[in-house]
């Protein structure tokens, strides 16, 4: 990306900077540390080690053996914590000395925070003291609107200070409430377009792309904590007013937004607000025209006699509007129907739109969220910023497993299990998922304790029978009080894949009553989620993943061959990916073992569905023979028959393939899992091409168990490092082996790792070309 290359920086530009540092005194530079402490931890974590310690060493500022000593020894956070720290404690010198590197380091690190802080510094350096003093202590206003204000902030916290976390069904039939404080995680937020081109489903390119971003800390991708929403933006080189927040369905939008609104109430973030507004869309669904006015009325009636003096100073508001995805409204931000009185009235589209083009209370800062999907339909160049929310670090991963268990060794021996299974652990980035994994296991474990012999049978291995038990927990809760109703399943499967069909999450009364759907049963309750006031109700699935669960399931409890061959070729055919998941669903439920975790509840689900599938994937495996293949449309393939663990099918039919090219193809740690499953159907493969597949440490932690049936592997130009030779190692020495040629040319190993490569050469008798 242009805006991110590297800058050259000259000695007149060097001088210039250290002129402007020598004009702060102390109090400023320490008010500037605090400021930019989590920016610049992040940045000397994420930059070369020693280009950094040499740079600094040549201001005089640190010893570089002492801190490269307690990197190797404590880790990158750990650095970063105490070389920041030293830095701050040794005076003005080595505060002024700090930044003159990192100014210089610009010439050979652009990496986009580096870039960010310091054009934030040098660009509003003399005015930042007091944006910083206005976002602690915000605005002065006259003492009976800060008594408006404060009950605003009353009003908010209480919407805002807890999280509900749905309880399956089979736990408890309520929801519990936890402090926001005490349950919230920190998710990754980066600088993104992405969601421009997403030819894969939302959630599978999500989770691809958030696997690249961890193993990639110095790539284009920024990284924005929620401080930083509303400071210098480097792309747009402003304080942005319009913001775009993009995330897949579950992934923690609405709770990020929750935690924002919720800081900012508690008096811990952007007082420069005096007051935030915060709408979803899914509830200015069914309002006919209104003015801006009367939306903030309907919300906050308290606020009705001061509306007027709240406007006066428009830089004072924020609007907060989650949920594009699920406006029925088309909101069109290049739209010339713009409104300037936020007393007129007019549709939520020129509402909307006209706050975020500022002709409606010009200087107002606007907070929008929606799925990626949405937006790729969207004119998005009227906002200054837009970020992806890629979900959980590995390390809230773990966090949210202790949460949910309450119990150090259950959580752990669930996260391990899930973490060993490469299928189930991708999508753990997704709070949502993570609940619904954990719900599952927590079941197992229960039937663990009831019958242990079991235990392995009931733990899930795909997604699909993941998916499969945690309905079965649900329908089996509902058999204590009354029969199943598989009409009323076969009703809400169809709607559910209309929807999937549709992109759409967010479903109307009359969308209900069209596909038979009763909501007042109490099986209903269970897979959909009111939210809104009469009359104005929308319903929706607990996550995006359930409804595409529910629209496959539907085919087996009421098979039509038309129907169903139709529901296959339409998903199969959709550019943008959004049948992907429920293709996988469909063949997993292929599997007899799968379908048997629902028998007890809705009885035998449909054999002759299930060979239909079977033949549609057998159909769609010779396309993969030929000459240069469409590497993405393989792998949804291959993910198809692992879900259906149908080895025989794979053996018979990809068997006599026996070379596989993906050289210069991205693999994320998902296709990986899935080509493992392959090659072990297969047992023999000839040729296994994965050159600049960029697999590094991740995928081939998940190829190990199955490399040595390869006669030829080419692992070349995959940033492989000594940490991952030990798994070369296991893989060359397995008594099976039937590797003759390794390549790893172009990897990152040293000269540590040719004694344990030499001993594997030593061990193994096959091997010919290394």
């Amino acid at each position: 990306m242009d805006e991110f290359r590297g800058k050259v920086i000259s000695n007149d530009d060097l001088v210039q900077f250290r002129q402007q540092l020598a004009r702060y005194e102390d109090h400023q530079l320490g008010t500037f540390y605090k400021y930019f402490r989590e920016d610049l931890l992040y940045i000397i974590e994420s930059l070369d080690t020693q280009s950094i310690l040499r740079e600094l060493n040549f201001q005089n500022s640190i010893s570089p053996e002492h801190y490269q000593a307690i990197k190797k020894q404590c880790g990158a956070s750990v650095f970063a914590e105490m070389l920041l720290e030293d830095i701050h404690a040794s005076g003005r010198d080595a505060v002024l000395g700090f930044w003159e590197s990192l100014f210089v380091l610009q010439n050979d690190h652009s990496h986009p925070n580096l870039l960010g802080a310091l054009e934030e510094l040098t660009q509003t350096g003399d005015d930042l003291e007091q944006t910083i003093s206005l976002d602690r202590n915000g605005p002065d206003l006259p003492a009976d609107l800060k008594a408006y204000r404060l009950r605003h902030r009353e009003d908010l916290l209480e919407k805002t200070q807890n999280l509900v976390e749905h309880r399956a069904p089979g736990l408890t039939t309520e929801s519990q409430s936890f402090s926001i404080t005490e349950r919230y995680l920190d998710l990754i937020v980066v600088s993104s377009q992405h969601f421009r081109s997403r030819p894969q489903h939302e959630l599978i390119a999500t989770g691809g792309i958030h696997e690249h971003y961890l193993q990639r800390a110095q790539s284009n991708l920024e990284r924005i904590s929620p401080n930083r929403l509303f400071r210098w933006c480097h792309r747009k080189r402003c304080v942005p007013q319009a913001v775009l927040v993009s995330g897949v369905p579950g992934v923690g939008k609405t709770t990020l937004m929750q935690k924002f609104v919720y800081d900012w109430a508690n008096g811990n973030l952007y007082q420069r607000f005096a007051f935030v507004f915060f709408f979803k869309f899914r509830d200015l669904n069914n309002k006919e025209e209104l003015s801006l006015a009367r939306m903030i009325i309907n919300e906050y009636p308290y606020l009705h006699s001061q509306l007027d003096r709240i406007f006066q100073h428009p830089t004072q508001l924020l609007f907060i509007f989650d949920g594009l995805d699920e406006s029925k409204s088309q909101i069109d931000f290049k739209s010339s129907q713009l409104c300037a009185n936020p007393h007129s009235i007019g549709t939520l589209n020129a509402i909307v739109s006209s706050l975020v083009r500022q002709s409606l209370l010009p200087g107002c800062s606007v907070l929008i969220t929606s799925r990626p999907t949405k937006l790729a339909t969207v004119e998005a160049s009227v906002f200054h910023r837009i970020l992806e929310i890629m979900g959980f670090f590995p390390k809230e991963r773990e966090k949210y497993f202790l949460h949910f268990f309450r119990d150090y060794t259950m959580a752990e021996k669930a996260f391990h299990y899930v973490r060993e299974n490469g299928m189930l652990y991708t999508f753990c980035y997704i709070p949502s998922y993570c609940w619904i994994i954990c719900t599952v296991l927590s079941m197992c474990f229960r039937a663990q304790r009831a019958n242990s012999a079991q235990t392995v049978e009931f733990l899930p291995k795909t997604v699909t029978q993941l998916y499969a038990s945690f309905i079965s927990n649900i329908l089996a809760n509902h058999c204590q009080e009354e029969s199943i109703d598989k009409n009323f399943l076969i009703s809400i499967g169809r709607m559910a894949e209309h929807g999937v069909r549709n992109h759409i999450l967010s479903f109307t009364r009359d969308d209900l009553e069209t596909f038979n759907v009763d909501t007042s049963s109490h099986l209903a309750t269970s897979f959909v989620m009111e939210s809104g006031q009469p009359p104005h109700v929308s319903y929706s699935f607990l996550h995006l993943t359930i409804q595409e669960f529910m629209a496959a399931l539907g085919h087996y409890l009421d098979y039509s061959h038309e129907r169903l061959q139709k529901a296959l070729e339409e998903a199969k055919s959709t550019e943008d990916g959004r049948g992907e998941i429920f293709l996988r669903f469909i063949s997993g439920l292929s599997d007899s073992s799968t379908r048997s975790l629902l028998k007890p509840y809705v009885g035998d689900l449909s054999a002759p569905a299930a060979k239909h599938v079977i033949s549609f994937l057998q159909k769609s495996i010779p396309n993969l023979k030929s000459q240069n293949p469409d590497n993405r449309k393989v792998l949804n393939v291959f993910a198809c028959l692992a879900e259906s663990r149908n080895k025989a099918l794979v053996s018979s039919s990809i068997g006599s393939n026996r070379q596989h090219d993906f050289r210069d193809f991205y693999l994320d740690p998902l296709d990986c899992t899935v080509l493992a499953f392959i090659l072990e159907s297969c047992r023999e493969t000839d040729v296994l091409d994965l050159g600049a597949c960029f697999i590094q440490t991740e995928g081939l932690e998940r190829l190990t168990a199955v490399l040595h049936t390869v006669t030829d592997v080419r692992l070349t130009n995959n940033n492989l490092r000594d940490e991952d030779v030990p798994r070369i190692y296991s893989i060359l020495t397995h008594p099976q082996c039937r590797i003759q040629r390794c390549s790893l040319r172009n990897n990152g190993l040293t000269e540590l790792s040719c004694l344990p490569m030499a001993l594997a050469v030593s061990e193994n008798t096959s091997l010919r070309d290394l």
